[in-house]
Order: structure tokens, then C-alpha cells, then sequence
């Protein structure tokens, strides 16, 4: 909750929240961070994934089905300071630094939570690591969405409404065994203005394909998306072991 300041400012709770079993709110302080880079000039993507193998990089490469000399790293942590700093190092080492970097497909989003998750901990750190990194789903579809914004003009019911449609969608494909989502927020660190980023696992790839044609119908993509892609489409060839 918002709190006042001297100059009658309210200052903005950034915690995650979330509701507990007996209905009252949870919170946490905690989320992931994951980036997807994308990369070519791997022919051969078996010495990038040794070296993954002997570093604290958890996360996934991809073969890119779309680009015979093209992979694709997935990496979470919850500092972002990884990112700037562990992560920076090791890329710009070998057998990384002979890799030409496509920044298009750069990917970067944090976990969130919707409000009403009983287990924030688990909404926010560890499904998606295990999701990222299940060896049962090594096929992904990651991808941008960027909101139109005539969405953030409606009344708070009228949203939840269109974003249940998606979350019934979701959970058809996930109790299905179909398709898994890692859902992340990207506002203000997408290169593109992007306000999420979207990634699609699962242990095929035909229905990974056939949940975006299905998301096509809702309202939200079809009246409140204002842009969508580029689509990184992959198949795992390394996968670190979920902590």
C-alpha cells in the first residue's frame, strides 16, 4: 500500500502481492529476472553448452530452428546484477565472444504477480525456473507483446474480464501438458517499448505453435495488442538443473 510523504506525495508499494488462504493480503519483495539473447555464428552449439555446464548460469540454449548458425541463451537470476556483471563476463570469454550478437531478439523481463497467488515464492522464483528448465519440455517460443493504449483506459472489471480469458486459455494448454507460460513484465528495459515478454514451453512444438493461434481469437490480441514479436523459436540443446 501507497504511503504519504511530508509533501503529501504518496510513495508507490512495489512489493508483489498476492492473498493467503485465509483471504488476506501476502507480499514479497522478491521476483526473477530473465533475458533471452540470441546469437549467431554457432554451427556447432555443443562447446557453448559445456561451458554453461561449469558456470552458475541457470537457464536454457536453444538450437534456432530458424537460423542454422543461430542459438539462443535464456537465463534467470533474481539480481539483475548478474546480468551486468557475471553474465557479461562469461559471454565475452570463449567460445562465447566469437558470437555476433543479434540484438533484435534481445529479451528482458522480471516475474510478477497478479494479486490473488497464494504461494508468491513459487509464482515468482521457482515455476518459472522449472518451467525453463524441465528436460520433458525442451521445445520454446519466446516473444515480445507490447499493449495498446486504449487497454489502460478501461475500467479495472473490464480488464480483469479479458485477462481471464487469456488465463482460462493458458490453463486449457497446461492441464493438457501442452504448453507451459513464463509470464514477465518488461516495461521500461525493452529496447522496443515492449510491455511483456512471453515464453512458451512445452515438448512439442506443433502446440506451442497452435496456443498462439488460439490467443489470435481473445480480445485481448485481437483489440488491445498494439504489437507482438519478434518470435525466437528454439529447441533446448543444454538446460541447467533447477536449484
Amino acid at each position: 500500500m501507497a504511503h504519504d510523504t511530508n509533501d503529501g506525495a504518496a510513495v508507490p508499494d512495489l512489493r508483489e502481492r498476492g492473498r493467503g488462504a485465509d483471504g488476506q493480503p501476502v507480499f514479497s519483495d522478491r521476483r526473477l529476472w530473465i533475458q533471452l539473447l540470441v546469437f549467431d555464428g554457432a554451427s556447432d552449439p555443443g562447446p557453448l553448452a559445456r561451458a554453461l555446464g561449469g558456470s552458475p548460469v541457470l537457464g536454457a540454449l536453444y538450437a534456432d530452428v530458424n537460423h542454422p548458425r543461430g542459438v539462443g541463451l535464456a537465463v534467470a537470476h533474481e539480481d539483475p546484477e548478474f546480468f551486468a556483471g557475471p553474465l557479461r563476463s562469461l559471454l565475452n570469454r570463449p567460445p562465447f565472444d566469437a558470437l555476433d550478437l543479434r540484438p533484435g531478439f534481445t529479451m528482458l523481463g522480471r516475474t510478477y504477480a497478479l494479486g490473488h497467488e497464494p504461494d508468491l515464492d513459487r509464482v515468482l522464483l521457482t515455476r518459472p525456473v522449472e518451467r525453463l528448465c524441465n528436460p520433458a519440455w525442451p521445445w520454446a517460443v519466446w516473444y515480445p507483446v507490447r499493449r495498446a493504449g486504449a487497454f489502460e483506459t478501461l475500467a479495472p472489471s473490464a480488464q480483469r474480464e479479458i485477462l481471464m480469458e487469456h488465463a482460462h486459455l493458458g490453463a486449457a494448454w497446461s492441464n493438457g501438458g501442452y504448453a507451459h507460460d513464463i509470464r514477465l513484465a518488461c516495461h521500461g528495459v525493452d529496447r522496443a517499448d515492449n510491455d511483456f515478454v512471453l515464453g512458451l514451453v512445452g515438448p512439442e512444438l506443433h502446440p506451442l505453435s497452435a496456443m498462439v493461434q488460439a490467443m489470435r481469437r481473445t480480445q485481448q490480441t485481437s483489440r488491445y495488442l498494439a504489437g507482438l514479436g519478434p518470435f525466437f523459436v528454439g529447441r533446448a540443446v543444454w538446460q541447467s538443473r533447477p536449484a
